[in-house]
């Protein structure tokens, strides 16, 4: 390999590393090339790419950067296991298969720049996967968000009742203060009541 394309795979790999949320190194002796591509079918269906790379090209791309600390478990045959987003699902692929044809092994993987133990590893490989995950945590977030809204919507529907109650008891208390207020039909007084007298004799006399 020349000096430029090996300058090249490390530029490529260090880009690749930098935006990693994980690295698992595994080392693939024993896998011959179609298990190699079985492995890697199965994790680039899952969004995790599996990188083959000569140990001191992956050393310089490791120098420097957020997983150094991985530099010490560089020997023999290594692939990194590289995923962007979840760190779940390489370990899971990675330990299925070993168990499957016991390889690859994993010597070493870090997850946001922080190397963690091969026990590590197998719990985070026994972690449910990330659908899983979120759809517990929104289920989680969902059922007191469901006892809001119920109790909100309760709360409401009584105001309402209680608003339509004020409305009504208003409108029936103006009425009957309409009904007592309207002036009754004046009765005749006294005056306009009592005849004429006076004026039936003035009649008579003149007859």
């Amino acid at each position: 390999m020349q000096m430029a394309q090996k300058q090249e795979v490390v530029a490529d790999l260090s880009a690749k590393l930098s935006k990693a949320k994980c690295l698992y190194l595994t080392d693939f002796t024993g896998l011959d090339v179609a298990s190699i591509t079985e492995l890697r079918r199965r994790l680039t269906s899952a969004g995790v790419e599996y990188v083959v790379v000569k140990n001191t090209l992956a050393r310089r791309a490791l120098t420097g950067g957020p997983y150094e600390g991985l530099t010490e478990h560089l020997a023999g045959p290594n692939a990194f296991a590289l995923s962007e987003g979840d760190v779940v699902t390489a370990a899971k692929i990675l330990t299925e298969f070993a168990r499957e044809r016991e390889r690859p092994r994993i010597r070493a993987g870090a997850v946001e720049g922080r190397v963690v133990s091969i026990e590590e590893i197998r719990r985070i490989a026994d972690l449910p996967p990330r659908e899983q995950l979120l759809a517990q945590v929104v289920g989680t977030m969902a059922a007191p968000i469901a006892g809001l809204v119920y109790t909100l919507s309760g709360l409401l529907s009584k105001f309402v009742r209680t608003v339509d109650a004020v409305r009504e008891q208003k409108q029936a208390r103006g009425e009957s203060a309409a009904a007592a207020t309207q002036p009754a039909e004046e009765a005749p007084s006294a005056e306009e009541a009592q005849p004429d007298e006076e004026a039936r004799p003035a009649e008579e006399s003149a007859e």
